[in-house]
């Protein structure tokens, strides 16, 4: 089976599994999204999903932002981690939106990843979800799930990225990159991990991490 046969059936996949998959955080436009994304760095969906309800109706707009101070936004981040770092991130970018852009979010990597606390991985899902420009974000859990079913060989999140674009087709990265996320909390979470029941490990799994995940389960 060649490379591009390999992807193919895992788009397949992914795409009988997920077809339509939901953009994980909740938002109401491109601000919201941008803070959403900023806040879920080390932290799951579903708290962020609970924390920016309380600060989005505080504020949901950077005019209403920086009318807060950094501790007032620390104080209400808190549950989702990295508070002191985010709340000075989401009040500087907030004001430099206010300043420089009129309210609005930049719609190009260079000007999204020049705003405080916004790193590339933000920039990439604020770009392909909200603005439906060409971007395949890349995470941690995407990251490992490539490296598994031996899509990239990748020593950082950045080759990964790199390698996913190659074999991807880029009208499916939008909604790849989604599917990865669900399919990966479902069928082939980091721990606790079956590969002879995952629908994609069971065919694609690297042959060196079954050996060692059979090793793990069996010291349980």
């Amino acid at each position: 089976m060649t490379k591009k046969e390999k992807v193919d059936d895992i788009i397949r996949i992914l795409e009988k599994l997920i077809p339509d998959p939901p953009i994980p955080l909740d938002h109401k436009d491109g601000y919201t999204l941008l803070i959403a994304v900023l806040l879920s760095a080390q932290c799951t969906d579903e708290r962020v999903n609970k924390t920016t309800p309380i600060l989005f109706n505080r504020a949901d707009n950077p005019y209403d932002m920086i009318k807060m101070s950094v501790d007032e936004i620390r104080e209400i981040i808190k549950p989702c981690g990295l508070s002191p770092m985010k709340s000075k991130g989401i009040y500087g970018l907030s004001k430099i939106l206010v300043e420089k852009y009129g309210g609005q979010i930049p719609d190009t990597f260079e000007e999204l990843e020049a705003l405080p606390g916004v790193g590339h991985k933000t920039a990439s899902v604020v770009m392909t979800q909200w603005f439906g420009k060409p971007a395949f974000p890349v995470d941690t859990h995407i990251h490992r799930l490539a490296y598994r079913w031996g899509l990239s060989d990748g020593k950082s999140v950045a080759q990964t990225e790199r390698d996913l674009k190659r074999l991807i087709p880029e009208e499916k990265w939008k909604t790849f990159h989604l599917q990865m996320i669900y399919f990966g909390r479902k069928y082939c979470p980091a721990r606790s991990h079956d590969w002879k029941k995952c629908p994609v490990c069971s065919k694609y799994m690297r042959r060196e991490l079954r050996g060692k995940e059979g090793v793990a389960r069996s010291k349980k």
